[in-house]
C-alpha cells in the first residue's frame, strides 16, 4: 500500500475570538454535541494549527475538532506585554477553552498536544479532569530533564538560553525556524510550501519573541523554577491518572527517545504506546495520516466505552 500523501493544503477556515487582552484564531469543525466528543489540537514552538492540517481531516467525522494558535504565533493576536512567559500561555490558553469550549457542560474532551502545547494542555487537563475524556501526546515536556538529556541539540539550546547569542540567533537569524523546524525537526525535510506557511507569522524580527521565550522556558536543571514546578506537577498527575492516554514517539525522537518511551509507558496507567519511524520532533509532520487513524480509533473506542 503506498503511502498517503503529505498535503501542503491548508483547508480550514480560522475563527477569531478574543481573549483577554489579545485574540485567537483558530479552527473549528463544528458545533459541540451531546452525542459526539470533542478533540483540541494545541501546537508547540514555533508552529501553529498548519501542523494539524493532515491530522484533523481523520478525526472530523467523528468529533467537534478545535485547533487554535497560541497567542504569538499563527495568526493569532501578540501579547501586549510582549513577556510570553508560560505562566501567561496559560492564562490565555485557559481563558481561550473556557470562552470557545465553555464552563462544565462538556465533559467529552480529547486533547491532542506536542512540545509547549502538552504543557498547556496537560495543565489543563489537570485542572479539569472531569472534562476530559483522553489525552493523545507526542514529544511532550517532561518534569526532572538536565539540558545534556538533548543529546545532539544541547549545544544550540545552551546557546538558545545565553542572553545576547540567543536573541541573536533567534530573532536576528530565525535559526529556529530555518535550523530547528526546517533541518532538524522533521525526518523526511518540509517542503518550501511548508516552510511558506511556518515563516509567515515571523517574517518581522519584532515578531519572534514569543520563540525566543520558549526555549528560555524549558525547566532543565529545576531552572525556572516556576515551570518546574508545572512540568513536575502535571507529570505526576499524568503517571496515576486512570484518564486514558495515547503515547506517539518518534525513533530516534529528540525530547523523547525509544528508549524513554519504553520507560514512561511502564509508568503511566491505561496507556498505549505507538512508534513512528523515522521521527524526530514534529511528529505530526512526520507520519500525519498514522497519527490520525490511531487517534481516530482511539477516540472511537474511548468513546464508545465511555457511552455504555
Amino acid at each position: 500500500m503506498a503511502p498517503q500523501e503529505i498535503s501542503t493544503e491548508f483547508p480550514s477556515t480560522k475563527q477569531r475570538v478574543s481573549v483577554l487582552d489579545s485574540s485567537m484564531a483558530y479552527i473549528d469543525t463544528g458545533a459541540p454535541t451531546l452525542t459526539s466528543p470533542t478533540v483540541v489540537f494545541v501546537h508547540g514552538n514555533p508552529t501553529s494549527s498548519y501542523i494539524w492540517r493532515n491530522i484533523i481531516p481523520h478525526l472530523s467525522p467523528i468529533a467537534r475538532c478545535i485547533a487554535p494558535d497560541l497567542v504569538g504565533f499563527g495568526d493569532s493576536g501578540k501579547m501586549p506585554s510582549n513577556t510570553y512567559r508560560v505562566r501567561d500561555h496559560i492564562r490565555y490558553f485557559d481563558a481561550f477553552m473556557e470562552t470557545v469550549i465553555g464552563g462544565s457542560r462538556d465533559q467529552n474532551i480529547f486533547l491532542v498536544v506536542q512540545d509547549w502545547g502538552s504543557a498547556l494542555g496537560l495543565n489543563w487537563a489537570s485542572h479539569n479532569e472531569e472534562r476530559v475524556a483522553g489525552l493523545t501526546f507526542m514529544e511532550f515536556l517532561l518534569a526532572g530533564r538536565k539540558l545534556e538529556d538533548l543529546r545532539g541539540a544541547a549545544t544550540i539550546f545552551r546557546d538558545f538560553r545565553t542572553g545576547d547569542v540567543g536573541r541573536r540567533l533567534i530573532i536576528d537569524e530565525n535559526v529556529f525556524v530555518e535550523t530547528i523546524l526546517a533541518k532538524v525537526g522533521v525526518a523526511r525535510g518540509l517542503t518550501e510550501a511548508e516552510m511558506s506557511h511556518y515563516r509567515a507569522p515571523f517574517l518581522d524580527p519584532a515578531d519572534r519573541e514569543p520563540i525566543y521565550r520558549f526555549p528560555n522556558e524549558i525547566p532543565f536543571d529545576g531552572h525556572p523554577a516556576d515551570v518546574a514546578e508545572l512540568v513536575e506537577a502535571y507529570f505526576v498527575w499524568l503517571k496515576t491518572t486512570s484518564v486514558p492516554k495515547l503515547m506517539f514517539w518518534g525513533d530516534p525522537g529528540a525530547i523523547v527517545s525509544v528508549e524513554m518511551a519504553e520507560e514512561l509507558a511502564g509508568q503511566m496507567k491505561n496507556v498505549k504506546s505507538v512508534g513512528i519511524s523515522p521521527g524526530r520532533h514534529y511528529l505530526q509532520e512526520d507520519d500525519p495520516h498514522l497519527i490520525g487513524r490511531v487517534t481516530k480509533e482511539f477516540v472511537e473506542q474511548v468513546w464508545t466505552a465511555k457511552k455504555k
